[in-house]
Formats: structure tokens, C-alpha cells, sequence
């Protein structure tokens, strides 16, 4: 018998087809993990996010939601939504209330917001530095207007100067008295914790708490107490929904 051998036009022909069937395989696959990809995968693989820009609603003095997003304000802390401070007077109001609605109304007035990409907070917040579409640098104004304050463990006092010129001027919160944020922050959620209530014993939270369920759903209007509202956060797949800021204090107007 005589031995065939394949020509070099029969190689080259079949290194083609191999080298077209490969690249097909991998371009599919790959095309299919970009579409399963969630939007922190990019966090995930060390990849920078894109800026996020839109109209942006507020949740309260340093933090937004745009498209779905919740931004964290890079280097400065407001008022809490349910935190009171003190005016010249010594009478007390919501000033957390305050912050945030002056936030509103800047942001009103030049839109839309763009945020560009510091880091992810340990709530999974996109912690950005943002501007209006004038290009002033939100973060900064607050700080000035003395609505928020410059928070050095993150910001470096890159807003001290701002904050200065707010309390020589006693404008915003610094008007009268008040309770850092952070701070704030700290004395309630240990307030909260069970072992400080002292409204009713052991015995009596349990009974309470049996009579709590996941289904229906609950919003924090439809909630008669902090405790309530702390079970569902713990307990039910909705429950975080219920703490709109992420900082572990659920239905802050009631806790």
C-alpha cells in the first residue's frame, strides 16, 4: 500500500478551521460571563467603576441614590435623618432634617449629578467624590454652608479649611451645639442594643418578638416600635431596606 500524506495546502487549511473554532468558543464564553456579571463585579476584580451621572434623590445629608446606586459622599459625615442639635437658643431641632433638605435644593439648581468612583464602604456603598453639572464639588459646599462636617479619618482635612470658615461664621449646625455624627452614631446604636432597654425583661421581648413575621412586608410608616423594626432588619430578606443610610439604624425617625 502506498502511504498518503496530506499536502501543505490540507494543513494550513485545517490550522485555519482549529484556529477559527477556538476563537468562536472564546469569544462565546466570555460573552456570556460579561452578561451574568453583577454591577460590583468590577469592585470584585479590581477594576475602576465608571462615574455614575443622573438625577439624584436624596437619602440624607452626605448620601444619594442615583439609578438604583447608593453614593456615600467621600470625606464628610451630616447629621444623622433623625438627629436633633442645638441652636443659639439652646432649643433643639431636627437638624439631620436640615442637612438633607439643603441638599435638595442645591442639587435642584444644577443637575445632573456626577459622581466619580473612591472606594466601596463596608456597606457596599459607592463612596464618591461628586459634583453638579456647574462642576461645584457637593461634598465641599456642605461642609462650607456648615451642613456636614470635613471627617478626617477619611477625608485627610481636605475640608478643613471650609468648615473653619463655617464655624467663624456660625452658620449651619454650627450655630449652636451639637454631637459629631460619628459620634451620634456610636452612643445610639449602643443605646439600642437589647441588653440596654430596660422597657421590659427577657421573657417579655421574646413573647413580643414571636408575634413578629416577615410576610407581609413592612415599610417603617406601618412600624410601632425600634425594636419592631430591628427584628425584621435582622431577621427578614427585606429587612435592610428598612435602614436607607446602611448604618446599621433601622426607621431612624422611630430608633
Amino acid at each position: 500500500m502506498r502511504k498518503r500524506f496530506f499536502s501543505h495546502k490540507s494543513l494550513a487549511a485545517i490550522l485555519v478551521i482549529t484556529l477559527a473554532v477556538g476563537a468562536y468558543v472564546t469569544s462565546y464564553f466570555t460573552g456570556w460571563g460579561n452578561q451574568i456579571a453583577g454591577p460590583n463585579t468590577a469592585s470584585a476584580l479590581g477594576s475602576k467603576p465608571k462615574p455614575i451621572v443622573g438625577v439624584a434623590s436624596i437619602v440624607d445629608g452626605d448620601t444619594i441614590e442615583i439609578h438604583g446606586q447608593r453614593i456615600r459622599f467621600n470625606g464628610i459625615d451630616a447629621p444623622e435623618s433623625s438627629q436633633n442639635c442645638s441652636d443659639a437658643s439652646g432649643q433643639e431641632y431636627p437638624c439631620g432634617r436640615k442637612s438633607a433638605e439643603a441638599l435638595d435644593i442645591f442639587l435642584s439648581q444644577s443637575r445632573p449629578i456626577q459622581c466619580n468612583f473612591v472606594s466601596w464602604d463596608r456597606y457596599n456603598r459607592f463612596v464618591g467624590d461628586c459634583q453638579r453639572a456647574d462642576g461645584a464639588s457637593i461634598a465641599s459646599w456642605m461642609v462650607e454652608q456648615g451642613y456636614a462636617l470635613d471627617w478626617p479619618r477619611y477625608s485627610h482635612g481636605s475640608y478643613a479649611s471650609q468648615q473653619a470658615d463655617a464655624q467663624r461664621a456660625k452658620i449651619g449646625i454650627w450655630v449652636g451645639t451639637f454631637t459629631a455624627p460619628w459620634d451620634w452614631r456610636a452612643t445610639h446604636a449602643a443605646n439600642n442594643k437589647p441588653g440596654n432597654d430596660t422597657s421590659y425583661g427577657l421573657t417579655g421581648r421574646r413573647q413580643i418578638a414571636q408575634s413578629y413575621s416577615c410576610q407581609p412586608r413592612r415599610y417603617c410608616k406601618q412600624i410601632s416600635s425600634c425594636d419592631e423594626a430591628r427584628w425584621y432588619l435582622n431577621n427578614c430578606s427585606w429587612g435592610p431596606k428598612l435602614d436607607r443610610d446602611g448604618d446599621g439604624i433601622p426607621c431612624e425617625g422611630i430608633c
